[in-house]
């Protein structure tokens, strides 16, 4: 993270009964205090900010209600997801100040790898594939293009760097020798199958699901699904009426906001190393309402904000 980028860590909150652990991109972790006033190691307290981060950097303006999007989004994407991996949850009874947004999850040893499965061939993906056939070591059929679909579901891991440094590709041997086989094997297995479930829901309602990234966790010999699922902040969705391969697709995500930095619109060289603009009123509000959208067609539930 550059000097110039929001400090994640100072808007943390002051929560009774819960000490402050760390704060990344877009979350922040406290630890609930135990009788002796000591910080628990079993669990943590995962909450949601509204904190928008694109090419790898944390942007001055937040998106409302995002926190609580993504919060409830993942909740009801665990439930979907149950009889396939189990997940971190352990409550969502959770102080007043971050109700909505925040959930009380089981403290996990995390995988070292970003775990990221495409359904779809677009972004780094496609690059990938342009310069020589392969995406993360995988093979493709020739001819595709941008928004094509995949065969099926592949694995596309990437290692995962600290805040304000790219993910890079990592090929499958590369997983095995961090994780070992049988993690390697279960871990592109689980990412697959749940892109594959994300997709039988979503299709029917109305969105594809390009790509998405897991996070795991390891519980004894147990894989343990973490963080957020099939969000708008994880994955890409598509609106399945307008999906056409061969250019860049509209999307529910925050595709939106990356595309705006990237115009003349914005003012801002991506090269420059600099901290992108703040985001006008119009891009804020026009992401929020793609968030909110996403939430409401996926789940069929009205979207409350806190």
């Amino acid at each position: 993270m550059t000097s110039s980028q929001p400090d994640a860590a100072a808007a943390a909150v002051d929560l009774p009964g819960y000490a402050h652990v760390h704060s990344g991109k877009v979350r922040d972790l406290y630890a609930p205090l135990d009788a002796a006033g000591a910080p628990r190691d079993d669990q943590l307290l995962l909450v949601a900010s509204d904190r928008l981060s694109a090419f790898d950097f944390i942007l001055e303006t937040p998106i409302p209600d995002k926190g609580a999007v993504l919060t409830q989004l993942s909740l009801w994407w665990f439930e979907q997801l149950h009889d396939l991996v189990p997940n971190h949850v352990v409550s969502t009874d959770v102080p007043a100040q971050v109700a909505g947004r925040a959930v009380l999850v089981r403290r996990l040893e995390m995988l070292p790898v970003e775990c990221v499965a495409r359904a779809y061939l677009t972004g780094g993906g496609l690059r990938e594939y342009q310069a020589d056939g392969h995406v993360s070591g995988v093979r493709l059929p020739d001819g595709l293009v941008d928004g094509s679909r995949l065969p099926e579901p592949i694995f596309t891991p990437s290692t995962k760097a600290p805040v304000g440094e790219h993910d890079q590709p990592m090929p499958y041997a590369d997983v095995v020798a961090a994780v070992g086989e049988r993690t390697a094997q279960r871990a592109k297995d689980l990412t697959t199958r749940i892109l594959a479930r994300g997709n039988e829901i979503a299709a029917a309602r109305g969105i594809l699901i390009a790509d998405t990234k897991v996070e795991f966790g390891i519980d004894g010999d147990e894989l343990v699904l973490a963080d957020e699922v099939l969000t708008p902040d994880s994955s890409r969705f598509w609106p399945a009426d307008q999906w056409e391969p061969g250019h860049t697709q509209p999307s529910f995500d925050k595709e939106y906001v990356r595309e705006w930095l990237i115009s003349p619109a914005s003012g801002w060289d991506k090269a420059s190393g600099q901290a992108p603009p703040p985001l006008p009123d119009e891009v804020l509000e026009r992401t929020r309402a793609k968030y909110v959208e996403a939430y409401e067609r996926l789940t069929g539930r009205t979207f409350v904000a806190g």
